[in-house]
C-alpha cells in the first residue's frame, strides 16, 4: 500500500484495486512489472567469468522464465550491461563507450572478483580496481568466477530494485540532462576525464 493512500476501513485484498490505488502508484507498478521482465542483457564478456555467465543462458538455468533470454549484441538494443571477467585499463574506455550508446533505463552488473574489485589480477599495472570506478553498478557478484546460480541470484536483486522505482524519481524522466560519462583517455596511464581538476591541483 502506498503511503499517499491508507484507509483502514478498505480489506488488505482490496488495497490494490485500480478504483482505490492512486495513479501514480498504478502506474509505477504496471511499468515495473514490464521492465523487470524484459530485460535485455548484452552479449560482452571479458574473461573466464563470461562462460558462466554464457551458462547461465543455457537451458539448463532457463532464463527465459525472467524475460531475459535474449542477449543482444548491440548496446543500442540492450538495457542491462553484465561486466563478466577482468577489466583492463585498455578495455575501459570501450566499457564506457558502450554504456553511453546503452538507451535508459540502463543496468550494469559487475559480475566476479575482477570486475568488482580487481580480483587475484588487482596488483597489476594494467588492471583496474573495479569497473565502479567508471560506470555506476547495480549489483555486484563475488566469486571467482561465480556459478550460474549466483547470475540468477543477482538477476532477482536486480528486479527487486527495479520494483522500488518510481516514475517521480528516475533520473531518465527528469528535466535534467545528465549527459553522458566521460570516455577515459588511456595514455600511459588511463586518465578519467571526470577528475582533470584534481590532477592539475595534484601535478
Amino acid at each position: 500500500m502506498s503511503e499517499e493512500f491508507n484507509n483502514d476501513r478498505v480489506p488488505s485484498e482490496l488495497q490494490n484495486n485500480v478504483v482505490i490505488t492512486p495513479v501514480q502508484t498504478l502506474l509505477d507498478k504496471i511499468y515495473n512489472w514490464g521492465r523487470k521482465r524484459s530485460t535485455w542483457p548484452m552479449q560482452f564478456g571479458l574473461a573466464c567469468c563470461a562462460i558462466e555467465m554464457i551458462t547461465t543462458a543455457a537451458s539448463r538455468h532457463d532464463l527465459a522464465r525472467f524475460g531475459w533470454e535474449l542477449f543482444r549484441a548491440s548496446p543500442r538494443q540492450a538495457d542491462l550491461m553484465i561486466v563478466a571477467g577482468t577489466v583492463t585499463k585498455k578495455m575501459v574506455p570501450q566499457i564506457v563507450r558502450l554504456y553511453n550508446q546503452m538507451p535508459e533505463p540502463r543496468y550494469v552488473i559487475a559480475m566476479g572478483a575482477c570486475a568488482t574489485a580487481g580480483g587475484p589480477f588487482k596488483e597489476g599495472y594494467n588492471v583496474v580496481s573495479g569497473i565502479d570506478k567508471f560506470i555506476p553498478v547495480d549489483v555486484y557478484i563475488t566469486g571467482c568466477p561465480p556459478r550460474p546460480e549466483a547470475l540468477l541470484h543477482s538477476i532477482l536483486k536486480l528486479q527487486e530494485q527495479i520494483e522500488r522505482q518510481t516514475l517521480r524519481q528516475v533520473s531518465w524522466y527528469s528535466k535534467e540532462d545528465k549527459g553522458a560519462i566521460p570516455v577515459p583517455i588511456l595514455g600511459p596511464d588511463l586518465v578519467d576525464m571526470r577528475r582533470v581538476e584534481e590532477i592539475k591541483q595534484k601535478a
